[in-house]
């Protein structure tokens, strides 16, 4: 067999193996945890760069980081302690009565926070619907909005945006596009590539995996003033990542391809099962073919769709309320993107005056049998309506 000393590796070769870290020392394969919180100077009491104090990050978050800017082929990533420190940072550099775009149901932290800014008068906020590249174009205002925010696909009901088309609007405003694709680690979708300036994840679900961190990881197309003030707060506030949490978050990156590609193969057999049953009024999967934005989102996310979806419980609220408390397999948590399947009543984690409807819950597909999680529904579904 001909070889190429020029062949590039694929990138699930490079984030198995961490960037294939080797201990120059010791020859270790596993990156090492630093936990120190300061730095000593050199003989010359100069700083030994780029670290003097935890506040600027070191050497086991700035591995985290490039694995990171490598799956999104970004310029920079940065890593917060949570994913709503990573979204606060980006708020908070806006300049006073920026005006902000973004989507009438989205992450409902996201949305409260926004919500009290411009209550406070920090930033002006016009909505649209999800999904809807007409909406989106016709709430921007040409030298005046800033940030183009899209969340895809849009939690909980799974709305897909073009981030492609959203990102030429934004730009035609003299804005910048912010992408949450939570939903759709980066191993499905690269929206830097598509045209976005902001690639966001809330590292706490896929790209760590196991539900034992909270993180969030920002990503750039290019550096810049903006870019500059975001890490700047990110320092004043004290939110880099831990190093223990972002050395999980490195150890379960090593698995992300694999999860996900499972993830998303559950994730599609529950969604055809329940496509059509008598206790499901809807499906709101992006990988159905039946779905208003499945070819947009086969094209974005590399035709995997991800393991996220909600399903309708036809009957009132209870029902559906009731379908969570009687699964046995799936955990009736908040969060998504670990190994294990959750289910939640979103109007409830939400709080009444988010937009959602009464009856949807919220499945976290993970990476068990699927014949487990459909039966687990299945026998949920039978007790919740058994006495309707």
């Amino acid at each position: 067999m001909a070889t190429d000393n020029n062949r590039k590796q694929a990138l699930a070769t490079q984030i198995a193996q961490a960037l294939h870290y080797v201990d120059q020392e010791t020859g270790a394969v596993v990156p090492p945890i630093q936990p120190t919180a300061t730095y000593a100077r050199d003989a010359d009491y100069a700083i030994r760069k780029p670290y003097w104090y935890r506040r600027d990050g070191n050497q086991t978050t700035a591995h985290a980081e490039a694995m990171i800017a490598m799956l999104e082929d970004a310029t920079e990533t940065l890593l917060f302690a949570s994913g709503m420190s990573a979204c606060s940072a980006v708020i908070e550099q806006l300049a006073p009565g920026a005006h902000v775009v973004i989507p009438e149901v989205m992450y409902h932290g996201v949305l409260h926070q926004m919500q009290i800014s411009a209550e406070k008068q920090r930033i002006e906020i016009t909505s649209y619907q999800a999904g809807d590249l007409t909406q989106l174009e016709a709430a921007t205002r040409p030298g005046k909005t800033k940030l183009v925010w899209v969340e895809t696909p849009n939690n909980p009901n799974w709305e897909v945006t073009d981030i492609a088309a959203a990102a030429k609007i934004a730009h035609a405003a003299g804005a910048k596009l912010f992408a949450d694709c939570t939903g759709t680690p980066p191993t499905m979708t690269r929206a830097l590539a598509l045209g976005a300036d902001y690639s966001f994840h809330s590292a706490t679900k896929y790209l760590n995996g196991h539900s034992d961190i909270t993180a969030g990881a920002l990503s750039c197309k290019e550096t810049g003033p903006e870019w500059e003030e975001i890490a700047l707060i990110r320092n004043l506030h004290g939110t880099v990542l831990h190093s223990q949490d972002a050395w999980l978050l490195i150890r379960g990156m090593r698995t992300l391809f694999l999860r996900v590609e499972r993830a998303s193969k559950n994730a599609m057999a529950v969604a055809r099962h329940f496509a059509d049953h008598p206790h499901i009024e809807a499906v709101h999967y992006p990988g159905l073919p039946s779905h208003p934005g499945h070819e947009i989102a086969r094209v974005q996310t590399d035709g995997q769709f991800g393991g996220m979806l909600s399903l309708i419980v036809k009957g009132d609220e209870q029902n559906a309320i009731d379908t969570a408390r009687y699964c046995q397999v799936f955990y009736p948590a908040t969060s998504l993107g670990g190994v294990e399947s959750l289910i939640e009543h979103r109007k409830t984690v939400s709080g009444e005056g988010f937009p959602v409807h009464p009856s949807l819950l919220r499945l976290s597909i993970g990476i068990e049998d699927p014949d487990d999680l459909i039966y687990d529904l299945e026998q949920a579904l039978t007790q919740a309506f058994s006495g309707s």
